[in-house]
């Protein structure tokens, strides 16, 4: 084995990345934002989805796993701040990358220059077999401290119309759709082809810390999430009407559904002065 990983630095559909190879799978991370812009096992079709049209920097990207960050939307923001938090617009900067013991590749992440009131954010990426994506957040002031976040992964499907999600029967949902309205209760499988709310889909999953099974008929795979420290998970694909309107997505709303690990909604997570918080999911596939 190399005793340095494979990464390079070059773009990647023309956004400044590192490049990471392993025997087991390839990847890309955005310089700008952080984001994990792709993830493909050997032999097997990306797991995520980057939308083919995209404005200018500093637009945020639309697609792969946008790190959301110390807040998720606007929650407990005004409307003056940028949406989905501080992070996802910022420069990061590599601070290590590893060889671990089983030959995958472990990179440490951080933003450049971010000022966050007393937090502070690590990403840690595991890049093999499987893909493990962490956040560690720091209390580092002298007050306790409140925060949301998520990791806004935009999973490449088939036909989002023909998909379903195992994990979340019997689970209460705050459906964005319905501001104010009393939670809901997941029944069954999660589909786009509700009959409660047919063709979209915009909820914000609680209790729901586990692991959860995206099923894909039409490529013939299922992508397993699990989660840790994670409290929510939402669910969102726009649906063919609200997408029309959206210039980096329009048709695409097929390609891809949104399952995204998450603090937010009525978890939040407060820290103690001096205290640490570790959100993180891993990815895999495999036919079905």
């Amino acid at each position: 084995m190399q005793s340095t990983p494979d990464i390079s630095t070059g773009l990647f559909h023309g956004l400044e990345a590192w490049l990471v190879r392993t025997p087991a799978a390839t990847a890309a991370i955005s310089v700008f934002g952080g984001q994990l812009l792709s993830f493909i096992p050997e032999g097997q079709p990306d797991l995520l989805w980057l939308s083919p049209t995209r404005a200018a920097l500093p637009t945020p990207i639309r697609g792969g796993v946008p790190v959301c960050w110390p807040w998720f939307g606007r929650q407990d923001q005004g409307d003056d701040v940028p949406a989905h938090g501080l992070v996802r617009t910022a420069r990061w900067q590599l601070l290590q990358a590893r060889y671990d013991d089983h030959g995958a590749v472990e990179l440490q992440l951080a933003p450049v220059d971010v000022s966050a009131s007393g937090l502070h954010m690590q990403m840690q990426l595991r890049i093999g077999h499987q893909l493990r994506q962490q956040l560690t957040t720091d209390n580092i002031g002298s007050s306790p401290l409140t925060f949301t976040q998520a990791l806004h992964s935009y999973f490449r499907v088939g036909d989002a119309s023909r998909v379903e999600v195992e994990g979340l029967d019997g689970l209460q949902y705050l459906d964005k759709y319905e501001e104010g309205a009393p939670p809901r209760q997941q029944q069954g499988p999660w589909s786009l082809r509700d009959r409660r709310d047919p063709g979209r889909s915009d909820r914000i999953y609680t209790g729901a810390a586990g692991h959860y099974l995206l099923r894909d008929p039409v490529l013939q795979r299922q992508i397993e999430i699990r989660s840790e420290g994670s409290q929510t998970l939402v669910v969102w694909n726009p649906g063919a009407d609200a997408a029309a309107k959206m210039a980096d997505v329009g048709d695409g709303w097929r390609d891809y559904v949104c399952l995204e690990v998450a603090n937010a909604g009525p978890e939040r997570i407060t820290l103690a002065p001096g205290a640490r918080h570790q959100m993180a999911q891993t990815l895999g596939s495999a036919s079905q």
